[in-house]
């Protein structure tokens, strides 16, 4: 049965939830702030975790960072639920590692439908630890980017794009598929999203970036080298 941990400040918005998780055969536990979350995921790594943006003492997007930058937590699928809407701060979270995004108010048939979704997602998948094209080297248990030997630094999502280009080099991805492999399919983003994050990752990873190519009226590849 898989566990869900919600992070949620509200009483009554996290009792709703639990409920509803709970009726769809989710096995769930609640806490109030970063603090408890940190010390239920040293004790059991959950399937998935909804986080709040909104939290007392620490805000959801730095418990957010923090849980991508441990290791032991950094695969954790997390949905962040909160009251910010607008385009910016949902780039924002997705890009410090959301997987999703929901804004409150939202229906409960929606939340069930999203964790499914996202459990669908990430249940199955297996990487290789290591991926390279030609001076690229990507480290995929430490998270770690080298280019012609000096590190790399990348945002959450700069390094999936990463992965995925390599993990499909040779091959054509569309726009759509970057943003439902990378950003979630639920995403309601622009293709804008995607050509934005090229930019900047092909200006991160120097002459090398060269390799990404832009197809034409479709999406990008990696060239082998």
């Amino acid at each position: 049965m898989p566990l869900i941990y919600i992070v949620e400040d509200d009483v009554n918005i996290r009792e709703i939830q639990h409920y509803a998780l709970k009726n769809s055969g989710f096995d769930v536990q609640e806490f109030e702030c970063g603090k408890e979350l940190y010390q239920a995921v040293t004790a059991k790594i959950p399937s998935l975790i909804l986080l709040d943006i909104m939290l007392p003492h620490e805000d959801g997007l730095d418990i957010l960072k923090e849980l991508r930058q441990n290791r032991s937590t950094a695969k954790i699928p997390i949905i962040m639920v909160t009251a910010k809407s607008t385009e910016l701060d949902k780039v924002k979270g997705l890009d410090l590692g959301a997987d999703d995004y929901m804004t409150k108010p939202f229906g409960i048939m929606e939340l069930i439908s999203r964790v499914k979704a996202l459990l669908r997602r990430t249940e199955h998948l297996t990487e290789t630890s290591v991926l390279k094209n030609g001076d690229i080297i990507v480290d995929v248990e430490k998270r770690n980017v080298t280019v012609a030997g000096k590190i790399c630094e990348l945002t959450f999502k700069e390094f999936e794009l990463l992965k995925m280009l390599l993990q499909n080099c040779g091959i054509v991805l569309s726009r759509d598929k970057i943003m439902e492999q990378v950003w979630g399919f639920d995403y309601e983003g622009e293709s804008r999203t995607v050509d934005m994050h090229i930019k900047t990752l092909r200006q991160k990873l120097g002459s090398n970036g060269s390799v990404i190519k832009t197809v034409r009226n479709v999406g990008y590849m990696m060239d082998g080298l």
